[in-house]
């Protein structure tokens, strides 16, 4: 098994990804600043990690809005400090990168060469990332994921489940299409990813696809909460940073791994919180996720 360091290991990914890679080895935010280049090279310095799994980003979408340097900074700039220090030590660098890359104007999933085009802030920040990581270390990977949720730290699941709870009704948009993504299934791809012969982009996000309503609708369903979830559109709920309608990711290179179903996702997480309370109907249920 690779040497592998975490960044962003306070983070809700990186946390995971610590709990799914035997042996690897963190960096918080405070242990690793990333945008510092001095302090980056010490660190890699020092570990002599294989493999770098650069979880540490700006992930505020709509704060990105209010102030784009400092996630083109963060997002941008430090991945590209983070991957130069992994080629100075011979280590190769695992980008995560994001489904906001594309404008989301696509009438099918997108795949990974298909051509970028970021509608905000947030999404300008984390392409300029992989074009740093692409420039900084030959040896890399970029790992594009979607609408992650998991154990550690605010997801779109606890936020629903919260408000679901306290109301009788709550409206979510139905127009945004994209694939949730459960944390540990993506840190054990990640795992398996590092012991591949793949480099270059892949796309590795939860299989299925669906609406926020769809979503929202099923966490509610599953947890056995009652609440009424309504569909509303984008237009009726805006927000500062615009999203793309169709996030949908799939993935076509040979060496990436398949997701389970997202409501197989869904479902675990739940198991693991101690939320799952209805199991699904067998007759409602599609064949890719009886069968997950």
């Amino acid at each position: 098994m690779s040497r592998v360091l975490v960044t962003g290991a306070g983070g809700m990914l990186g946390r995971v990804v610590l709990e799914e890679i035997p042996g690897a080895v963190g960096a918080t935010r405070q242990e690793l600043d990333i945008c510092d280049e001095r302090q980056a090279r010490a660190v890699l310095a020092r570990e002599r990690p294989h493999w770098v799994v650069h979880c540490a980003a700006y992930t505020n979408v709509d704060g990105a809005e209010a102030e784009p340097e400092e996630a083109l900074r963060v997002n941008g700039e430090g991945a590209g400090i983070v991957a130069r220090a992994a080629a100075e030590v011979g280590a190769g660098i695992v980008y995560i990168s994001s489904d906001y890359v594309f404008d989301g104007s696509k009438g099918s999933p997108y795949v990974e060469d298909d051509a970028t085009g970021p509608i905000s802030a947030y999404g300008r920040s984390k392409l300029a990332g992989e074009q740093a990581v692409t420039e900084a270390n030959d040896n890399h990977l970029i790992v594009r994921t979607s609408w992650l949720f998991g154990p550690y730290g605010r997801n779109f699941v606890d936020t629903i489940l919260t408000l679901a709870r306290e109301r009788e009704k709550l409206q979510v948009v139905h127009d945004q299409i994209g694939c949730p993504t459960y944390t540990r299934h993506l840190a054990r791809a990640i795992a398996q990813l590092l012991e591949a012969p793949a480099r270059g982009v892949h796309h590795v996000a939860g299989g299925g696809a669906c609406s926020w309503f769809e979503f929202a609708s099923e966490a509610v369903r599953l947890a056995g909460v009652a609440c009424n979830v309504e569909p509303c559109t984008t237009e009726q709920f805006p927000r500062p940073a615009p999203r793309p309608a169709n996030s949908v990711l799939r993935a076509t290179r040979e060496q990436t791994p398949r997701l389970d179903h997202w409501r197989v996702g869904l479902r675990a997480y739940l198991a693991e919180r101690g939320w799952l309370v209805t199991s699904p109907d067998p007759d409602t249920v599609p064949p890719e996720v009886a069968t997950g």
